[in-house]
Protein backbone atom coordinates (compact mmCIF):
# COMPACT_ATOMS: atom_id res chain seq x y z
CA UNK A 1 0.00 0.00 0.00
CA UNK A 2 1.26 3.47 -0.65
CA UNK A 3 0.65 6.45 1.23
CA UNK A 4 0.19 8.55 -2.09
CA UNK A 5 -2.84 6.47 -2.85
CA UNK A 6 -4.54 6.60 0.55
CA UNK A 7 -7.31 7.52 0.88
CA UNK A 8 -8.23 11.01 2.65
CA UNK A 9 -10.94 12.14 4.58
CA UNK A 10 -11.35 16.25 5.74
CA UNK A 11 -14.92 16.16 7.75
CA UNK A 12 -17.68 14.33 5.35
CA UNK A 13 -15.41 14.39 2.09
CA UNK A 14 -13.14 11.34 1.58
CA UNK A 15 -10.32 12.38 -1.25
CA UNK A 16 -9.71 9.04 -3.02
CA UNK A 17 -5.50 9.65 -2.71
CA UNK A 18 -3.26 12.38 -1.75
CA UNK A 19 -2.72 13.71 -5.45
CA UNK A 20 -4.71 17.50 -6.01
CA UNK A 21 -4.68 20.12 -8.60
CA UNK A 22 -3.09 23.19 -8.22
CA UNK A 23 -5.20 26.40 -8.83
CA UNK A 24 -3.66 27.37 -12.54
CA UNK A 25 -4.76 30.62 -14.00
CA UNK A 26 -5.99 29.46 -17.17
CA UNK A 27 -6.75 33.35 -18.19
CA UNK A 28 -9.49 31.98 -20.78
CA UNK A 29 -12.17 33.59 -19.91
CA UNK A 30 -14.95 35.96 -21.11
CA UNK A 31 -16.67 38.31 -18.45
CA UNK A 32 -15.45 35.34 -15.67
CA UNK A 33 -17.65 32.88 -17.90
CA UNK A 34 -16.10 29.14 -17.69
CA UNK A 35 -16.64 27.07 -21.14
CA UNK A 36 -15.35 24.31 -22.87
CA UNK A 37 -11.18 24.67 -21.97
CA UNK A 38 -12.26 24.75 -18.49
CA UNK A 39 -14.34 21.57 -18.78
CA UNK A 40 -11.44 19.92 -20.44
CA UNK A 41 -8.52 21.43 -18.47
CA UNK A 42 -10.44 20.51 -15.24
CA UNK A 43 -12.10 17.06 -16.95
CA UNK A 44 -9.07 15.76 -17.93
CA UNK A 45 -6.80 16.04 -14.60
CA UNK A 46 -10.03 14.08 -13.29
CA UNK A 47 -9.98 11.35 -15.75
CA UNK A 48 -6.24 11.48 -14.70
CA UNK A 49 -6.81 10.04 -11.21
CA UNK A 50 -6.27 13.37 -9.37
CA UNK A 51 -8.04 13.33 -5.48
CA UNK A 52 -8.98 17.06 -5.68
CA UNK A 53 -9.40 19.37 -8.84
CA UNK A 54 -8.93 22.87 -7.98
CA UNK A 55 -9.98 25.61 -10.15
CA UNK A 56 -7.62 28.35 -10.91
CA UNK A 57 -8.33 31.45 -8.89
CA UNK A 58 -11.97 32.63 -9.58
CA UNK A 59 -12.26 36.10 -8.82
CA UNK A 60 -15.18 37.11 -6.35
CA UNK A 61 -15.77 40.50 -7.86
CA UNK A 62 -14.90 41.89 -11.19
CA UNK A 63 -12.68 44.19 -9.89
CA UNK A 64 -11.28 41.17 -8.27
CA UNK A 65 -9.29 39.59 -11.43
CA UNK A 66 -5.98 39.41 -11.90
CA UNK A 67 -6.87 40.26 -15.98
CA UNK A 68 -9.44 40.29 -17.84
CA UNK A 69 -9.61 36.75 -18.71
CA UNK A 70 -9.94 35.53 -15.58
CA UNK A 71 -12.66 32.85 -14.34
CA UNK A 72 -15.11 34.89 -11.70
CA UNK A 73 -18.08 33.84 -9.64
CA UNK A 74 -19.71 37.27 -9.00
CA UNK A 75 -22.76 36.76 -10.59
CA UNK A 76 -25.44 34.03 -10.74
CA UNK A 77 -24.97 33.59 -14.71
CA UNK A 78 -21.63 31.74 -13.77
CA UNK A 79 -23.67 28.80 -12.12
CA UNK A 80 -24.52 26.88 -15.38
CA UNK A 81 -21.48 26.28 -16.71
CA UNK A 82 -19.32 25.43 -13.39
CA UNK A 83 -22.51 22.89 -12.71
CA UNK A 84 -21.41 21.38 -15.90
CA UNK A 85 -17.45 21.20 -14.97
CA UNK A 86 -18.45 19.56 -11.21
CA UNK A 87 -20.47 17.04 -12.69
CA UNK A 88 -17.78 15.57 -15.22
CA UNK A 89 -15.09 16.00 -12.28
CA UNK A 90 -17.28 14.15 -9.66
CA UNK A 91 -18.77 11.53 -12.21
CA UNK A 92 -14.52 10.86 -12.29
CA UNK A 93 -14.31 9.91 -8.94
CA UNK A 94 -12.82 12.79 -8.00
CA UNK A 95 -13.70 16.10 -5.88
CA UNK A 96 -14.12 19.52 -7.15
CA UNK A 97 -12.88 22.39 -5.28
CA UNK A 98 -12.75 26.18 -6.06
CA UNK A 99 -10.40 29.02 -5.21
CA UNK A 100 -11.74 32.42 -4.20
CA UNK A 101 -9.75 35.08 -4.79
CA UNK A 102 -9.53 38.62 -4.98
CA UNK A 103 -6.15 39.91 -7.08
CA UNK A 104 -5.86 43.36 -4.98
CA UNK A 105 -3.40 45.82 -6.08
CA UNK A 106 -1.90 43.09 -8.76
CA UNK A 107 -5.37 43.64 -10.31
CA UNK A 108 -5.79 44.53 -14.00
CA UNK A 109 -3.14 43.66 -15.63
CA UNK A 110 -2.95 42.04 -19.17
CA UNK A 111 -2.70 38.03 -19.18
CA UNK A 112 1.13 36.86 -19.53
CA UNK A 113 0.97 36.09 -22.73
CA UNK A 114 -0.47 39.61 -24.04
CA UNK A 115 2.67 41.22 -22.03
CA UNK A 116 1.46 41.03 -18.06
CA UNK A 117 1.27 45.16 -18.67
CA UNK A 118 -1.44 47.28 -16.93
CA UNK A 119 -4.81 47.71 -18.32
CA UNK A 120 -5.92 51.42 -18.71
CA UNK A 121 -9.45 52.53 -17.96
CA UNK A 122 -9.57 53.08 -21.80
CA UNK A 123 -8.98 49.35 -22.76
CA UNK A 124 -11.17 48.39 -20.23
CA UNK A 125 -9.00 48.51 -17.16
CA UNK A 126 -10.20 49.17 -13.53
CA UNK A 127 -8.93 51.06 -10.28
CA UNK A 128 -7.50 48.78 -8.17
CA UNK A 129 -7.54 48.29 -4.37
CA UNK A 130 -5.03 47.66 -1.57
CA UNK A 131 -4.67 47.75 2.14
CA UNK A 132 -2.59 50.96 1.64
CA UNK A 133 -1.40 53.37 -1.30
CA UNK A 134 1.44 51.52 -2.10
CA UNK A 135 1.45 49.69 -5.48
CA UNK A 136 3.29 46.33 -6.27
CA UNK A 137 5.65 47.79 -8.24
CA UNK A 138 6.06 51.09 -10.96
CA UNK A 139 4.60 48.51 -13.67
CA UNK A 140 1.08 47.76 -12.24
CA UNK A 141 -1.59 50.24 -10.50
CA UNK A 142 -1.61 52.95 -7.86
CA UNK A 143 -4.50 51.24 -5.55
CA UNK A 144 -6.72 52.91 -3.69
CA UNK A 145 -6.52 52.13 0.19
CA UNK A 146 -9.87 50.39 1.16
CA UNK A 147 -12.36 52.10 3.16
CA UNK A 148 -14.14 49.96 5.89
CA UNK A 149 -16.91 50.31 3.68
CA UNK A 150 -14.85 48.63 1.53
CA UNK A 151 -13.59 46.27 3.48
CA UNK A 152 -16.76 45.21 4.45
CA UNK A 153 -17.85 45.11 0.40
CA UNK A 154 -15.24 42.43 -0.12
CA UNK A 155 -16.21 39.92 2.56
CA UNK A 156 -19.88 40.04 1.46
CA UNK A 157 -18.51 39.42 -1.82
CA UNK A 158 -16.27 36.31 -0.53
CA UNK A 159 -19.27 35.07 1.28
CA UNK A 160 -21.79 35.30 -1.88
CA UNK A 161 -19.38 33.37 -4.08
CA UNK A 162 -19.37 30.76 -1.55
CA UNK A 163 -22.82 30.50 -1.51
CA UNK A 164 -22.59 29.90 -5.82
CA UNK A 165 -19.62 28.08 -5.89
CA UNK A 166 -21.86 25.68 -3.46
CA UNK A 167 -25.00 26.23 -6.34
CA UNK A 168 -22.52 25.05 -9.09
CA UNK A 169 -21.78 21.76 -7.02
CA UNK A 170 -18.44 22.37 -5.86
CA UNK A 171 -17.27 20.15 -2.18
CA UNK A 172 -14.55 22.14 -1.09
CA UNK A 173 -13.26 25.75 -0.85
CA UNK A 174 -10.09 27.33 -0.93
CA UNK A 175 -9.15 31.08 0.39
CA UNK A 176 -6.66 32.36 -1.59
CA UNK A 177 -4.81 34.20 0.91
CA UNK A 178 -0.86 34.11 -1.19
CA UNK A 179 0.75 35.31 -3.90
CA UNK A 180 0.69 39.22 -2.96
CA UNK A 181 -3.02 39.26 -3.90
CA UNK A 182 -6.14 40.61 -1.56
CA UNK A 183 -5.79 38.99 1.09
CA UNK A 184 -2.12 38.53 1.84
CA UNK A 185 -1.56 42.17 1.12
CA UNK A 186 -3.48 42.62 4.37
CA UNK A 187 -0.79 40.09 6.53
CA UNK A 188 2.35 41.58 5.07
CA UNK A 189 3.48 45.11 7.00
CA UNK A 190 5.66 45.25 3.57
CA UNK A 191 2.07 45.74 2.16
CA UNK A 192 -0.19 46.89 5.01
CA UNK A 193 0.70 50.17 6.68
CA UNK A 194 -2.88 50.95 7.74
CA UNK A 195 -3.03 52.57 11.67
CA UNK A 196 -6.95 51.42 12.10
CA UNK A 197 -7.73 47.79 13.12
CA UNK A 198 -7.10 46.48 9.84
CA UNK A 199 -3.03 47.19 10.32
CA UNK A 200 -0.03 47.31 12.86
CA UNK A 201 -0.28 44.12 14.96
CA UNK A 202 -0.57 40.60 13.60
CA UNK A 203 -3.77 40.35 15.31
CA UNK A 204 -4.94 43.57 13.41
CA UNK A 205 -3.27 42.07 9.90
CA UNK A 206 -5.01 38.97 10.02
CA UNK A 207 -8.49 40.36 10.82
CA UNK A 208 -9.90 40.40 7.34
CA UNK A 209 -8.29 36.85 6.64
CA UNK A 210 -10.17 35.99 10.06
CA UNK A 211 -13.65 38.24 8.74
CA UNK A 212 -13.88 36.42 5.29
CA UNK A 213 -13.48 32.94 7.14
CA UNK A 214 -16.43 32.95 9.42
CA UNK A 215 -17.99 34.82 6.69
CA UNK A 216 -17.63 32.04 4.34
CA UNK A 217 -17.71 29.63 7.10
CA UNK A 218 -21.25 30.90 8.36
CA UNK A 219 -22.77 29.76 4.36
CA UNK A 220 -20.14 26.77 3.41
CA UNK A 221 -21.96 23.35 4.72
CA UNK A 222 -20.26 21.92 7.83
CA UNK A 223 -19.62 18.96 6.20
CA UNK A 224 -17.44 20.11 3.60
CA UNK A 225 -14.04 21.02 3.56
CA UNK A 226 -12.32 24.39 3.63
CA UNK A 227 -8.90 25.55 2.78
CA UNK A 228 -6.74 28.47 2.85
CA UNK A 229 -3.50 29.05 0.71
CA UNK A 230 -0.94 31.05 2.35
CA UNK A 231 2.58 32.25 1.24
CA UNK A 232 4.57 31.09 4.18
CA UNK A 233 7.09 33.69 3.65
CA UNK A 234 7.54 36.56 1.92
CA UNK A 235 11.45 36.19 0.70
CA UNK A 236 12.02 39.61 1.98
CA UNK A 237 13.18 41.51 5.09
CA UNK A 238 10.40 42.87 7.28
CA UNK A 239 8.00 40.84 5.54
CA UNK A 240 5.66 38.00 6.74
CA UNK A 241 7.13 35.84 7.97
CA UNK A 242 7.18 31.56 8.38
CA UNK A 243 6.74 32.05 12.09
CA UNK A 244 4.33 34.61 11.69
CA UNK A 245 2.90 32.16 9.34
CA UNK A 246 2.58 29.48 12.43
CA UNK A 247 0.61 31.95 14.49
CA UNK A 248 -2.02 32.25 11.68
CA UNK A 249 -1.91 28.47 11.46
CA UNK A 250 -2.76 28.01 15.02
CA UNK A 251 -5.73 30.65 14.66
CA UNK A 252 -7.42 29.07 11.92
CA UNK A 253 -7.65 25.86 12.93
CA UNK A 254 -9.74 26.90 15.67
CA UNK A 255 -11.97 28.95 12.93
CA UNK A 256 -13.21 25.67 11.21
CA UNK A 257 -10.76 25.63 8.86
CA UNK A 258 -9.43 22.17 7.53
CA UNK A 259 -6.33 22.37 5.67
CA UNK A 260 -3.33 25.12 4.82
CA UNK A 261 -1.83 24.99 1.38
CA UNK A 262 1.63 26.38 1.39
CA UNK A 263 2.84 28.24 -0.74
CA UNK A 264 4.63 31.86 -0.64
CA UNK A 265 6.22 34.49 -2.45
CA UNK A 266 4.81 37.58 -4.68
CA UNK A 267 4.24 39.89 -2.27
CA UNK A 268 7.06 41.86 -3.40
CA UNK A 269 8.94 42.42 -7.09
CA UNK A 270 12.32 42.53 -5.20
CA UNK A 271 11.66 39.20 -3.33
CA UNK A 272 14.95 36.94 -3.75
CA UNK A 273 13.54 33.50 -3.86
CA UNK A 274 15.43 30.18 -3.63
CA UNK A 275 13.99 28.07 -6.31
CA UNK A 276 14.20 24.58 -6.79
CA UNK A 277 12.94 20.90 -6.09
CA UNK A 278 10.58 20.80 -3.22
CA UNK A 279 11.51 23.99 -2.21
CA UNK A 280 8.09 24.74 -0.17
CA UNK A 281 8.01 21.44 1.16
CA UNK A 282 9.36 22.58 4.38
CA UNK A 283 6.58 25.08 5.27
CA UNK A 284 4.48 22.96 4.94
CA UNK A 285 6.32 20.41 7.20
CA UNK A 286 6.98 23.13 9.75
CA UNK A 287 3.51 24.18 10.21
CA UNK A 288 2.02 20.79 10.87
CA UNK A 289 4.53 19.81 13.00
CA UNK A 290 4.28 23.20 15.23
CA UNK A 291 0.14 23.23 15.21
CA UNK A 292 -0.89 19.75 14.24
CA UNK A 293 -3.09 21.20 11.32
CA UNK A 294 -3.05 19.22 7.91
CA UNK A 295 -1.10 21.27 5.36
CA UNK A 296 -0.82 20.93 1.10
CA UNK A 297 2.71 20.96 -0.20
CA UNK A 298 3.86 22.63 -3.11
CA UNK A 299 6.49 23.48 -5.42
CA UNK A 300 8.21 21.91 -7.91
CA UNK A 301 7.06 18.35 -7.22
CA UNK A 302 7.42 16.33 -9.96
CA UNK A 303 8.08 12.78 -9.35
CA UNK A 304 5.79 9.68 -8.07
CA UNK A 305 8.71 9.22 -5.80
CA UNK A 306 8.74 12.45 -4.39
CA UNK A 307 5.44 12.81 -3.67
CA UNK A 308 4.98 9.80 -1.73
CA UNK A 309 8.09 10.25 0.23
CA UNK A 310 6.34 13.64 1.04
CA UNK A 311 3.06 12.01 2.41
CA UNK A 312 4.56 8.86 4.02
CA UNK A 313 7.08 10.80 5.91
CA UNK A 314 4.32 13.02 7.36
CA UNK A 315 5.58 16.36 5.78
CA UNK A 316 2.12 17.10 4.66
CA UNK A 317 -1.63 15.51 3.81
CA UNK A 318 -1.82 16.26 0.46
CA UNK A 319 0.66 17.47 -2.66
CA UNK A 320 -1.01 19.76 -4.20
CA UNK A 321 1.17 19.46 -7.87
CA UNK A 322 0.60 22.24 -10.89
CA UNK A 323 2.95 22.27 -13.51
CA UNK A 324 3.71 18.91 -13.64
CA UNK A 325 0.34 18.11 -14.12
CA UNK A 326 0.15 20.48 -16.96
CA UNK A 327 2.96 18.53 -18.49
CA UNK A 328 1.05 15.15 -17.49
CA UNK A 329 -2.64 15.03 -16.92
CA UNK A 330 -2.71 11.33 -16.36
CA UNK A 331 0.31 11.67 -13.20
CA UNK A 332 -1.73 10.04 -10.85
CA UNK A 333 -2.28 7.19 -13.20
CA UNK A 334 1.32 6.54 -13.80
CA UNK A 335 2.33 7.04 -10.62
CA UNK A 336 0.27 4.42 -9.20
CA UNK A 337 1.75 2.14 -11.45
CA UNK A 338 4.85 3.22 -11.08
CA UNK A 339 4.63 2.50 -6.68
CA UNK A 340 3.02 -0.63 -7.44
CA UNK A 341 -0.14 0.25 -6.09
CA UNK A 342 -3.06 -1.71 -8.21
CA UNK A 343 -6.14 -0.25 -6.68
CA UNK A 344 -6.00 3.15 -8.89
CA UNK A 345 -9.27 2.49 -11.26
CA UNK A 346 -8.98 3.40 -14.58
CA UNK A 347 -11.95 4.70 -16.43
CA UNK A 348 -13.69 1.98 -18.18
CA UNK A 349 -12.86 4.07 -21.53
CA UNK A 350 -8.81 3.59 -21.08
CA UNK A 351 -9.04 0.31 -19.49
CA UNK A 352 -7.50 -1.38 -22.79
CA UNK A 353 -4.29 0.58 -22.35
CA UNK A 354 -4.08 -0.21 -18.48
CA UNK A 355 -1.24 -2.70 -19.05
CA UNK A 356 1.20 -2.97 -21.72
Amino acid sequence: MTHLFSPLQLREITFRNRVAVSPMCEYSSVDGFANDWHLVHLGSRAVGGAGLVLTEATAVSPEGRISPDDLGIWKDEHIPVLQRVTSFIHAQGSIAGMQLAHAGRKASMTSPWKGNKLVPAAAGGWQVVAPSAIPFSEDYGMPLALTTEGIQQVITDFSKAAVRALQAGFKVLEIHAAHGYLIHEFLSPLSNQRTDEYGGSFENRIRLLLEITAAIRAVWPAQYPLFVRISATDWAAGGWSLEESIQLAAVLKDKEVDLIDCSSGGLVAHAKITVGPLYQVPFAEKIHQETGMRTGAVGMITTAKEAEEIIATGKADLVIMARELLRDPYFPLHAAHELGFEGMPWPDQYLRAKKR
